[in-house]
């Protein structure tokens, strides 16, 4: 039996959770789905500067989890950009932490 998941500590909530390329149809457009926590290890180490080990430790994950959730996340992004797709955010396996600690599960098993 495979170990459970841990959930991922996540202290930012999307606000936005939808982008699209401009002129084109939602009907037309294909998406790529990133969950929220392949948000927050963008967040954390690209917009926030920290560190791979920083940010995992922030997370509740090691720092190969965080590599590969970053990896994930990024290749995601590179291919709506590249390839004109819409990028919804959404679902992955995380807790909001929010301000002052724990407001509990927020996340879904999976996306």
């Amino acid at each position: 039996m495979p170990r459970p998941r841990i959930a991922r500590r996540v202290w930012l909530e999307p606000n936005i959770t939808y982008f699209k390329p401009a002129g084109i149809r939602m009907r037309q457009l294909d998406e790529v789905v990133l969950t929220v926590d392949e948000f927050e290890a963008i967040r954390l180490n690209d917009f926030e500067g920290m560190n791979q080990t920083g940010a995992a430790k922030k997370m509740g994950i090691s720092q190969p989890t965080f590599q590969r959730l970053l990896e994930s996340a990024r290749k995601k992004v590179a291919e709506a950009l590249v390839n004109g797709k819409a990028i919804r955010i959404e679902g992955g396996h995380f807790t909001f932490m929010g301000r002052g600690m724990g407001r509990g599960f927020r996340g879904g098993f999976g996306v």
